[in-house]
């Protein structure tokens, strides 16, 4: 009987533990697109499957990423101008990190959100 109980127990948690794994998963921000060495190509499309089931997106860059963030942004509002998405609110900014060799360096970041137009 004991061990009846035990195993009851143990899938109880373990049903809890696969239930908040799911929520986190489900509620993780999937409105973010980090921008890194991937082909420009790749952060447009991605931006755009994002956008298709989001209101906004948020495009996210450091350093010698920021040109290919500020390159997704204008694709997205320029070329893709009847499906109604315009840049919204960009914030730049500078991250203290520290380098290889030890020493603290600033890197420059820029956070690019891309929206729905209003309008449409």
């Amino acid at each position: 009987m004991s061990t009846e109980n035990e195993q009851s127990t143990k899938n109880e948690q373990s049903t809890k533990n696969e239930q908040s794994t799911v929520t986190k998963e489900t509620t993780g921000s999937r409105d973010t697109i980090f921008i890194g060495k991937k082909p420009l190509m790749a952060y447009v499309t991605t931006t755009l499957i994002q956008l298709a089931n989001l209101p906004r997106v948020s495009i996210k860059a450091r350093g010698m990423s920021i040109g290919r963030a500020v390159d997704v942004a204008q694709i997205i509002s320029r070329k893709t101008e009847n499906a109604g998405y315009i840049i919204g609110e960009i914030k730049i900014g500078s991250e203290s990190l520290e380098s290889n060799d030890g020493r603290q360096r600033n890197v420059s970041t820029i956070d690019i959100e891309v929206k729905r137009n209003a309008n449409n």
